[in-house]
């Protein structure tokens, strides 16, 4: 003990009244500081990365509904309006509105595959909204809520037949997994006469009120001919990654409930 007393009463006082040690010495004490600081800063920086994820999904949030292409202009071309309120014709009116929401549940090995948000009727969410990963591609529809949860049929389920379309040449078709391999659709009905090659993009078609046209599906992977039509046979890669699903965003169209009031009605006609 006396000795370790000695020694570090020596080292004091060497770097106390020698200017070439004082530098040496607080050289190597901001290094080793410097190492300890790092290390604590990302023990800390991982212990943040939850609530660090939450922000930066609220704020794609608000960037989301920001975009141009959610809101529409009205149509009055063919419309009175008997009031002293004047409209300007240009005003934009708000068509899509994104909702975050938490993955809890989500499966991609089965025939029949859900997604489970922790977001329901108290959320704002209802059945029929199409969901989209936080890149803006789609994963699926809402097919049940209750008031603090949703469940999303997936694109990787046998009865998910959403429409799709090239984004190269416009031509429509019809989303339909086999059920073999997760992240990869296939996508029917497209005539032979379509130009379309391993690459091509394939987007929304726009034909429903879950999503709005143009968001990402996948880019094609296989394209091949049936020997008995005249249709291609088309493979391709979804853009989203059902594998890490974390957070996803939910879309409500303002024009949903209107356009399938009208189709409800058609359909109870005789």
């Amino acid at each position: 003990m006396l000795f370790l007393f000695l020694q570090v009463l020596s080292i004091y006082f060497i770097v106390s009244y020698s200017k070439y040690h004082q530098a040496a010495f607080g050289n190597t004490t901001n290094n080793v500081t410097g190492k300890i600081n790092d290390r604590y800063s990302r023990v800390q920086q991982y212990f943040y990365l939850r609530k660090t994820n939450d922000s930066l999904i609220k704020a794609n949030e608000v960037l989301y509904n920001k975009l141009k292409e959610n809101f529409s202009l009205p149509d009055t071309g063919y419309k009175f309006i008997a009031d002293t309120i004047k409209l300007d014709s240009l005003q934009k009116i708000r068509k899509y509105k994104y909702l975050s929401a938490k993955v809890i549940s989500n499966s991609i090995s089965a025939q029949s595959n859900y997604i489970v948000l922790s977001r329901g009727k108290l959320g704002q969410l209802r059945t029929g909204m199409g969901v989209v990963d936080p890149n803006g591609s789609a994963v699926g529809i809402i097919t049940e809520v209750n008031d603090n949860y949703a469940v999303v049929m997936s694109l990787l389920h046998k009865d998910s037949h959403i429409s799709g379309k090239l984004q190269k040449g416009g031509e429509a078709g019809t989303l339909n997994w086999d059920g073999k391999e997760p992240n990869i659709i296939n996508l029917t009905n497209i005539s032979k006469s379509a130009k379309v090659s391993k690459g091509d993009a394939i987007i929304t078609s726009g034909y429903s009120t879950s999503f709005p046209k143009g968001l990402s599906l996948g880019i094609v992977e296989e394209v091949s001919r049936e020997t008995s039509s005249n249709l291609f046979r088309i493979k391709f890669r979804t853009t989203a990654n059902f594998y890490n699903l974390q957070y996803v965003y939910v879309i409500d169209n303002a024009d949903q409930q209107g356009v399938e009031d009208i189709l409800s009605r058609i359909k109870k006609e005789p």
